[in-house]
């Protein structure tokens, strides 16, 4: 069997809304690779999009996930529990700010616009590695997504560099905490991409067009090639890699 092979591993998406989500072009690259997978979508309005990319990706188990309503995260892994009763990777892809907070400054954000994005793009990932460590009794990979806003400010922005800054701590404890169980946490770290999410930010075209001209590569990346990473990262090739927050950019984060 290859090393770069995902074949005999279980696997939950979390953060699909459509076929350009990020979500979906990791899903797609763990399933190319020969995972079975779990998939969730957000809501009874969501469902009609993601159940049928669910459905062609052959996932075995299609479950509701809000992460704001109580019980409903703890309820996708006790279905886990039941299916399957281990778990050998997680994608967090989820991130929320209001979108009056996240057109402000950072110095006007509300208390509670800046709680709640905490809240979704943060705490929800600690809370998936918290539901996901009993269950990877063989070791196994968590996984979310961030943006170079993080380390750097990126006009329009706003709340979302701070948030996301956060989750690359985070994606550093927990990888500290949880190695001596062999799992196994990182922070893909994209350069801008078309997202569903995404558009809800400024003037993002403009960002997406400068990324394109500056980086040393001259191109954009896809949800193509973060899942490609993604699905690496997953697999026993990666077994010594953790607590990283890889760049997949075409090269834009070395520029000054």
């Amino acid at each position: 069997m290859s090393l770069i092979s995902l074949e005999g591993k279980r696997g939950l998406v979390v953060g699909i809304a459509n076929e350009g989500s990020i979500a979906h072009g990791c899903a797609q690259a763990f399933r190319a690779l020969g995972a079975e997978l779990a998939v969730t979508y957000l809501n009874a309005k969501a469902d009609p999009y993601v159940r049928p990319l669910a459905e062609a990706l052959q996932a075995s188990l299609i479950l509701p996930c809000d992460v704001r309503e109580p019980g409903q995260l703890e309820a996708v892994f006790d279905k886990i529990a039941q299916e399957w009763g281990r778990l050998d990777f997680v994608l967090h892809s989820i991130a929320f700010a209001p979108r009056d907070d996240l057109h402000a400054r950072v110095t006007d954000c509300s208390r509670d616009g800046f709680l709640t994005a905490m809240d979704v793009s943060v705490h929800s990932f600690i809370r998936m590695a918290h539901l996901a460590e009993p269950l990877m009794t063989q070791g196994g990979c968590l996984q979310t997504v961030s943006f170079y806003g993080s380390e750097k400010v990126v006009e329009h922005y706003n709340l979302m560099g701070p948030v996301k800054a956060a989750l690359e701590s985070v994606t550093r404890y927990l990888a500290a905490e949880l190695g001596p169980k062999d799992i196994r946490v990182h922070c893909l770290s994209p350069g801008p991409l078309k997202t569903r999410a995404a558009s809800g930010i400024n003037r993002f075209d403009e960002l997406l067009a400068r990324a394109a001209e500056r980086a040393p590569m001259r191109q954009q990346v896809s949800v193509e090639d973060v899942g490609a990473y993604a699905a690496f990262l997953a697999s026993d090739a990666a077994r010594a890699v953790t607590g990283s927050v890889p760049y997949i950019d075409g090269g834009y984060n070395i520029l000054g």
